[in-house]
């Protein structure tokens, strides 16, 4: 049984982002409703970099997880933040 808001792949990614954060390539990141989600392939971060131009290794860092999906976050109904990035094979950009 999966615990809620406990999920490995979850914090591996969280994990990456606080990294990314450290780093100085990430300004702010976001998981909305995180002690809801029991799956990666459910969960929906959202981030901003530090700079457009950290962009690109911050893409080839969060490769590392599998199935990779982002785009501009447009709609901005979950978060104000500028990038919304997912881990789910059916996702389409």
């Amino acid at each position: 049984m999966v615990q809620i808001g406990n999920v490995p792949e979850i914090r591996a990614v969280k994990a990456h982002l606080d990294d990314l954060y450290e780093r100085g390539l990430v300004k702010e990141w976001e998981l909305p409703y995180e002690n809801l989600l029991t799956r990666l392939t459910a969960a929906i971060f959202f981030l901003t970099p530090t700079d457009d131009s950290k962009l690109e290794e911050i893409w080839k860092e969060l490769e590392k997880h599998k199935m990779l999906h982002y785009r501009l976050n447009e709609e901005k109904k979950l978060s104000q933040l500028e990038w919304r990035v997912e881990f789910n094979k059916g996702f389409e950009l």
